[in-house]
């Protein structure tokens, strides 16, 4: 008798066991979901990191900007428009150096880039001093290449056009047309930010430029 009784004792131990693990595991089971569902400020946050590399950037007037595809231009205006409805906030940018006028939104202006650092104009006159690549490509491949730096908008790859098309010389016969072409283009863009950005005379700006493409020689028998 004694037996069965011991054996009735375990049984009611393992019982009580087994119901409280089905308790933990159901208190356990609406824990776990609520952890896995994101709270209502997870998508506020979410959508702030997605447009902070868009965010504008606020450019004061007669701030000096750089298009990509028309150079340095100085804000003459920060205006408004009603679009429907829509209000429109805008910068008009004069590009002196094209005798243009561009009307750019503020929140479609990720195409505009502030104008290069001091550090940045003196790194482009390294670029300047340093030797000219030359590449065995055929010239319409070459000029297309030079055309998308000019437009790029990067003022490095700007300095190599410059740098890689600079013939040391005033001799229109040692330059085809086209390439004479893209090197004063790109020429102007680089000399335009240049005054910009050290804000001296365009002739001095000049005199530094040629100075490091090795074409002092010319600029004083143009003078």
């Amino acid at each position: 008798m004694p037996k069965k009784k011991k054996a009735k004792k375990v049984k009611k131990i393992k019982k009580v066991k087994t119901k409280n693990i089905n308790k933990i595991k159901s208190l356990s089971k609406p824990l776990d979901r609520k952890s896995a569902i994101p709270g209502p400020d997870d998508k506020p946050e979410i959508k702030k990191i997605k447009k902070q590399p868009t965010e504008k950037r606020i450019y004061n007037l007669k701030d000096y900007v750089v298009y990509p595809k028309h150079g340095v231009g100085k804000i003459t205006a920060i205006e408004k428009a009603k679009i429907g409805e829509i209000d429109i906030q805008f910068y008009k940018i004069l590009v002196e150096k094209e005798k243009l006028t561009l009307t750019v939104p503020i929140n479609q202006q990720s195409k505009l880039r502030p104008i290069a650092s001091i550090n940045q104009i003196n790194k482009c006159i390294s670029i300047l001093k340093t030797k000219p690549k030359i590449k065995r490509t055929m010239w319409s491949r070459r000029a297309q290449e030079y055309d998308q730096k000019i437009n790029s908008g990067k003022i490095y790859e700007l300095a190599e056009v410059v740098k890689d098309l600079n013939k040391n010389t005033d001799i229109i016969a040692d330059q085809s047309y086209s390439e004479r072409q893209l090197f004063e283009k790109a020429y102007e863009r680089l000399k335009s930010e240049f005054e910009a950005v050290l804000n001296i005379n365009p002739d001095d700006v000049q005199k530094k430029m040629d100075k490091a493409l090795g074409r002092s020689n010319i600029s004083e028998s143009a003078e």
